[in-house]
């Protein structure tokens, strides 16, 4: 099939360490694979994003002393999370997932490798003003339209999402490519709500035969 010259697939954070027997496993995550690797054909591009981070990166509970995994700190003006260690470059963990066929990724996009500076979206480090430059190769290929799946919905891909719609793009979410963590209970549905009040459009793999 021809794929649209102005489509963008971005592949979320597929990586080992967020996927079962990981140490920030997303329950299941896995399953999407067969998923992602089936649909990369129909775009006129396909990146993806890893997690890259040093082991003494400020995300870690084990770089602050007396702090336990998923509490709440602030750093500066940035709220973060404290996760388990996880994505160390260089390991294992920080592969991609040995199922995902990486064979049309063109362009990797790390991040989170600044070790105190976090990132959640493909777009932006969480300082919400360090670019990864995905922005600009999308847009140096004149892509207008991104269609994003991955690890994990309510996190990851959520704010690569709503960045991408925010710097211009149209901007869609692949729900049965995507896995989330729901943590706290309800944040899917919080954070589907949150993207289709902002344009983006949630759609399930069938249907890119509507939209492509």
């Amino acid at each position: 099939m021809q794929a649209n010259r102005k489509t963008c697939l971005i592949i979320v954070d597929l990586q080992v360490d967020f996927c079962p027997g990981g140490s920030l496993e997303v329950k299941n995550g896995d399953d999407i694979i067969p998923v992602v690797n089936k649909i990369q054909d129909r775009f006129y591009r396909v990146v993806a994003t890893q997690d890259w981070h040093p082991e003494n990166h400020v995300s870690f509970y084990t770089s602050h002393p007396g702090k336990n995994p998923f509490e709440t700190i602030n750093i500066g003006n940035i709220k973060q999370v404290l996760w388990p260690p996880h994505c160390i470059m260089g390991t294992s963990g920080a592969d991609f997932h040995p199922k995902l066929d990486t064979r049309n990724v063109e362009l990797i996009i790390r991040k989170g490798f600044s070790k105190d500076l976090d990132s959640y979206s493909g777009f932006f480090e969480n300082d919400r003003k360090t670019p990864t430059g995905l922005e600009f190769y999308l847009k140096g290929l004149e892509i207008n339209e991104i269609y994003i799946c991955g690890l994990a919905l309510d996190v990851c891909v959520f704010y690569t999402a709503m960045d991408g719609v925010k710097l211009g793009f149209k901007t869609y979410v692949i729900e049965d490519a995507s896995k989330g963590v729901d943590i706290p209970p309800g944040n899917i549905e919080n954070t589907k709500r949150k993207m289709r009040e902002n344009g983006i459009v949630l759609i399930k793999s069938k249907e890119l035969d509507s939209v492509l």
